[in-house]
């Protein structure tokens, strides 16, 4: 048996140079810790890109020089994003114009 989470929430983001520094203070010191205040978010970690990433698309292969955040968040089960806090506390609303972004639950298997 595995000591894998069953459930993670995986958010990728690219944000723009410009405000790149303003959004990691705003996620480390304000996002990150209440997102792992909610009921149900057991455990979370920020990672960046380091290096070009490899992109394939139709059978075509390219490189992206762009850096890349992921946060990897451990829950007890989907329902834990319907939280009131989670809710209350969710969104990048100051940044949502400098932002690509996608944000999906993941099950293990």
């Amino acid at each position: 048996m595995s000591d894998a989470p069953k459930y993670l929430l995986i958010v990728n983001a690219e944000i723009d140079p410009s405000v790149e520094d303003a959004w990691n203070q705003w996620y480390n010191e304000v996002h990150l810790p209440e997102a792992l205040a909610c009921p149900g978010v057991l455990a979370g970690n920020r990672y960046r890109s380091v290096g070009d990433a490899s992109l394939t698309k139709d059978g075509g292969k390219s490189q992206s020089s762009g850096r890349a955040y992921v946060a990897v968040y451990e829950l007890s089960g989907p329902e834990a994003l319907d939280t009131p806090e989670f809710i209350e506390m969710r969104g990048w609303y100051h940044f949502t114009d400098k932002i690509t972004a996608r944000t999906q639950v993941y099950e293990a298997l």
